[in-house]
Formats: structure tokens, C-alpha cells, sequence
């Protein structure tokens, strides 16, 4: 480790030492990168996504509440209807007429059980092929959900619930113009079946499962959005972040901490998920368009050879915007960008300049085409123009 880097970690400890924290501080240490040691860029994140208060001496109470709020979640929406509810000092539902399996009344607490399901088909086949090419989210946390988990209570645990569903996966596609591609080819494929998965032993879960809850409990709150197919890519760096902070007393709640956070990145974020909004001004057609604007103000020459090439903003913008670019580099470097990201002064949906600079870079990166002759085609046009095919 070097001086300067010894030295940039002790500004960043003089700055979250402050009982009073000083964001713009904070947000320009942040901008050039956050280390990683002694779990400060998940500190930082936590307070850059607004959801740790600058005064420090809240923090306690603040969090201690918030962990109990996502617990009564838990309680409330990981558990099936009918099912015996052991040391809550709640008995047992009878199964009676008036709410059975078979009841077709729509306030029918068994009819919502059939129809978040659908949901859950969806989000348990992506979070199972979240970053197929590490082995983490595989991997057995070191805090499963004891509430879940506790054989004294008789509650399932989605990863069961998906297996006994006879739902067929066709049912569960919740598509609209571009999200049903937002994830790379390679991922797309089936490369790891359910049954290839590594079996945990009883009492223990792998960490897609805890991501899986994570965007189920987020459904099942906002059921005007519920689960768009790409928001795994979008809360699955957040909690790799918090999962592997080396302060055990912040890993313990990574669930916790990770929901808030992921909803407070949503709540900026979630119009570009919703089809309906698309050419409001909110919504992802007008984004797109104004990052394209902005391109040709700052790169007019990059601008022009994508319109000579009839390279249109909704090929690529559409996935960098909505994902965050979380589908274009490898973890560490997504990581790394949202460093900046999180920590710009503008707000984090586009246009935001500190993501189109990003994004600038990175179409450099795949045209290349000032590499080539006049007349050669660059190599990643193609590429460019296969990551959005309309439903």
C-alpha cells in the first residue's frame, strides 16, 4: 500500500469521524473512487444513497428501527397463507371456506400467494444467474435468516416455495420494449440449471437467495412496478458492497441495509422500469434522448460516426441508463463507477454528467472506430446494435 493511499483511506476516516458529517466533503472524496478498506465504501454508500442521517449520533436508533421495519417485512410477506405461526404468539388459521386454496375472491390472501408467484418465478430465474461468472452468490452467507430458517417456526423460505410452485415460466415473462434484453447474451443462456446448483446444508442459504427476498419484499410493496426483469443487476452490486464489508457488525445486516438502500435508489430509478412513462418526460425515452443531446454537444465527432453508422441512442443508452451500466463492465469496475455515480452532485438518473462520461468512454471503447481506416467498419457496431432488440 502506498503513501498516498494510506493517506487518501485517513481523509476519508477524518470525514466519517465528524459527528456531523459534511456531504459535499464527503461527495468529493467519494468522486475519485472509494476504498474498500475498513469497510468505508459501504459506510459511504449508505450515506451518499441516503439512507444513514449525517449526524452520526442517530445512527444507533435510526438503524435499530430500520432493521426491526425490514424484520416485520419478513414476517409479513415470507410467510404462506394458512401456514401455523410457532413462538409469534399467533395461532394457527383455520382453513375455512371463507379463505381457502380454491377461493376466487380477489381480496383472497391465497389468490395474492398464487399471484406473487408469478413474481417470484421471475426473480428466482434471475437471481440464480446473478454474475454467473463469480462463485459469491452461490456461496452460503455467514448470516442466513435465522427467522426463516428456525425449524420452530414453520415458515418457507422462497427458494421451497419456487420448488413446489406447478406454475409453468411462461407465465411469469414480465416484458416491455427493451427490458426483456437488458441482461448480455451470456447470461441469457441457461448455463447454470437449477439442478447443477451446490446443495446447502439444512439451516444455511446461499446469497442469491437473500437477494431474491430482498427483490420480493420490493415487489410486494410497490405493486405498481413490483419486479422488472434487470433490477437483480441493479441491487446485486449493492449488496456484494455490504456483504463483504469487513466490519462484521455492518455485514450482520446486509439484508437490511441493502433493501433501504436499493429503494432509495429505485425511488430515482424506478420511472425508467416503467413501460407507461416511457415518452414522459420522466421516462427513459426522453432520458435517452437527452444523453444523446449531450453527446453531441461534448463529441460532436463521435456523435456524427454513430449517425453516419445509423447507431440509434435506444441500441445502447437504454441499458447503460436503466442498469446503470452494471452490464457492461465486470463487478469491481461497476463498483468503481458507482463510486462516482453516487456520489455526483447531479441526481442519479440521467442526464447526469457524471454517467455520461462514463458512457462516453465507453462507446469509444466498443466502436473503436477511430482505429480503423475511413471506410473499414469498426468492430463493435455490431455489437452495439445487438444489445436492443424491441419486443
Amino acid at each position: 500500500m502506498t503513501t498516498a493511499y494510506k493517506n487518501r483511506i485517513q481523509e476519508f476516516k477524518v470525514a466519517l469521524s465528524e459527528e456531523n458529517i459534511n456531504l459535499k466533503t464527503l461527495r468529493e472524496l467519494c468522486f475519485s473512487g472509494i476504498p474498500f478498506e475498513g469497510g468505508i465504501r459501504a459506510l459511504c454508500w449508505k450515506i451518499l444513497l441516503n439512507y444513514l442521517p449525517l449526524d452520526q449520533t442517530l445512527w444507533e436508533s435510526f438503524l435499530k428501527k430500520q432493521r426491526e421495519v425490514y424484520t416485520q417485512f419478513l414476517r409479513e410477506m415470507i410467510i404462506q397463507p394458512g401456514i401455523a405461526k410457532a413462538n409469534m404468539g399467533l395461532s394457527r388459521e383455520d382453513v375455512t371456506m371463507e379463505d381457502h386454496p380454491l377461493n376466487p375472491n380477489p381480496d383472497s390472501r391465497w389468490n395474492n400467494y398464487f399471484k406473487d408467484n408469478e413474481i417470484l418465478l421471475q426473480i428466482d430465474k434471475d437471481v440464480r444467474r446473478l454474475y454467473p461468472d463469480m462463485a459469491f452468490f452461490q456461496r452460503p452467507t455467514q448470516y442466513p435468516c435465522q427467522l426463516i430458517l428456525d425449524p420452530q417456526n414453520d415458515y418457507e423460505t422462497l427458494r421451497r416455495r419456487v420448488e413446489q410452485t406447478t406454475l409453468k415460466s411462461q407465465t411469469v415473462n414480465r416484458n416491455r420494449s427493451g427490458v426483456t434484453n437488458v441482461s448480455s447474451p451470456g447470461k441469457s443462456l441457461n448455463l447454470y440449471p437449477s439442478n447443477e446448483y451446490e446443495v446447502l446444508p439444512s439451516g444455511s442459504e446461499a446469497h442469491w437467495e437473500v437477494v431474491e427476498r430482498i427483490l420480493f419484499i420490493y415487489a410486494k410493496l410497490n405493486p405498481g412496478i413490483a419486479y422488472v426483469q434487470g433490477m437483480n443487476e441493479v441491487v446485486g452490486p449493492i449488496y456484494y458492497t455490504f456483504a463483504t464489508d469487513p466490519n462484521s457488525q455492518w455485514k450482520e445486516h446486509a439484508e437490511a441495509d441493502t433493501f433501504f438502500c436499493f429503494t432509495n435508489l429505485m425511488s430515482e430509478n424506478r420511472d425508467n422500469f416503467i413501460k407507461s412513462l416511457d415518452d414522459s418526460q420522466c421516462g427513459i425515452t426522453y432520458k435517452m434522448e437527452s444523453v444523446y443531446s449531450m453527446l453531441r454537444e461534448r463529441d460532436l465527432e463521435l456523435y456524427l460516426k454513430l449517425e453516419e453508422q445509423n447507431i440509434k441512442p435506444q441500441y445502447f443508452t437504454f441499458r447503460w441508463l436503466t442498469l446503470l451500466l452494471s452490464q457492461e463492465f465486470l463487478l469491481p469496475d461497476v463498483i468503481r463507477i458507482w463510486d462516482t455515480l453516487f456520489s455526483d452532485q447531479g441526481q442519479i438518473p440521467p442526464p447526469h454528467p457524471g454517467l455520461l462520461r462514463h458512457v462516453n468512454t465507453h462507446q469509444r471503447q466498443l466502436t473503436g472506430w477511430r482505429l480503423h481506416g475511413e471506410h473499414e467498419a469498426p468492430a463493435g457496431l455490431p455489437h452495439l446494435r445487438r444489445q436492443h432488440h424491441p419486443d
